[in-house]
């Protein structure tokens, strides 16, 4: 019998690739924007993700994500750090500051300050150079892809191609000099912006003079001391915000959930992914039915019982769908990988590979229903009409 169903699902080549295609379509949408999505909202965080020392994160009670930057007094770190459990307790400058590039143009860059003494909270690989090396006299350290695009030198050919920066170059940050030290590798932005690494105490000359430029302290807790306790305390004595890592990522997260137009957007992709496929392989697996309507009641006739078909007609639809699922996975993959140097946000996770089989499989299962509820009330004597 299931030999039979794949015959008579093979057999009309039109039909079948027409399903296999709408649930491909499906597929490779839900799958893409997912993964778009994903992408996004994880460089929403990616600077807290990149400093893996810290267990908690100190700021003002009133900053809602990582970007929301209202800074602190520089004598507020002495008092964090006399809370008990803290292992350690050290500044970290972040600021949105305008670089001058040698064609005279300017371009904002996400400027990170790091203690002087430790260089706690540098980027998590260093692909070119040393994180010591700040200590030099005007040091700084670019990301990768700051280097080789927005804070790129300009062609020395007309129409040619832009020349990464490389160790030894300068910047002019706030009309101060600033020396390439290192490249290193860091997570995207959400903006996209270039990333400088610096010594906390140069930050603070890059920035504009304010009275406060301390933008957080960053606390490791002492052997055998919970985090999640130790936050608590910090906020209990401080009267500041205390969050561990993870909470702060969420924090970060949820801002921008509510905040942004962001999950409405990709949510209305996602959906027309799916209402699209449902019409298209419902529509034409319920026509494949019916053109194959005398064949199950032939089978009928034959003594199939109701259960028989039942289990044709969903393993039709099982096969068209993990083809689709397949071909649509496969295609927004391949999306990925050959934008994967690009500023496009792609993040494809397990997760989401289970969220996309799961609506695929929803797709096929209304798909199904409709072709089901047709042949459990059909009639054997339909193969006897003209």
């Amino acid at each position: 019998m299931y030999s039979i169903a794949l015959k008579m699902l093979i057999g009309d080549r039109g039909k079948y690739l027409g399903i296999i295609m709408g649930l491909t379509f499906a597929s490779l949408l839900i799958t893409q924007q997912s993964s778009i999505f994903t992408g996004l909202m994880t460089r929403t965080y990616g600077a807290i993700t990149d400093l893996s020392q810290p267990d908690i994160w100190v700021m003002d009670p009133k900053v809602q994500f990582i970007d929301d930057i209202k800074p602190l007094q520089d004598t507020e770190l002495f008092r964090i750090r006399s809370v008990e459990g803290v292992e350690w307790a050290v500044p970290l400058y972040k600021g949105l500051l305008k670089a001058r590039l040698e064609d005279g143009n300017y371009q904002i860059c996400n400027v990170f300050g790091l203690d002087d003494a430790t260089l706690i909270g540098g980027p998590p690989v260093m692909i070119e150079g040393s994180l010591s090396d700040l200590r030099r006299q005007d040091a700084v350290i670019v990301n990768d892809v700051g280097a080789r695009t927005r804070l790129a030198k300009p062609p020395k050919v007309q129409g040619g191609k832009p020349e990464p920066l490389k160790l030894g170059d300068t910047l002019e940050i706030n009309d101060r000099r600033a020396v390439v030290v290192g490249i290193c590798k860091v997570s995207r932005t959400f903006q996209s912006q270039p990333v400088v690494y610096t010594t906390y105490s140069r930050a603070t000359t890059f920035a504009p003079r304010e009275r406060k430029l301390l933008s957080f302290v960053l606390v490791k807790a002492k052997e055998g001391q919970n985090a999640k306790e130790l936050s608590t305390r910090i906020r209990e004595r401080t009267e500041l915000a205390a969050y561990t890592a993870q909470e702060f990522k969420d924090l970060t997260y949820n801002f921008f959930m509510k905040n942004t137009g962001i999950p409405i957007n990709f949510g209305i992709a996602v959906g027309l992914g799916f209402f699209i496929g449902t019409a298209i392989a419902g529509q034409t697996f319920y026509n494949f039915t019916l053109e194959n309507i005398r064949y199950f009641g032939t089978l009928k006739a034959m003594g199939a019982t109701n259960g028989i078909l039942l289990r044709m007609i969903l393993l039709q639809a099982l096969l068209v769908g993990a083809l689709g699922y397949g071909l649509g996975v496969g295609g927004a993959s391949l999306f990925g990988y050959l934008l994967g140097g690009t500023e496009l946000a792609f993040r494809l996770t397990k997760d989401l590979l289970l969220f996309s089989g799961m609506a695929i499989c929803l797709i096929i299962v209304i798909s199904a229903l409709v072709s089901i509820r047709k042949v459990m009330k059909l009639e054997p004597a339909i193969v006897f009409k003209a």
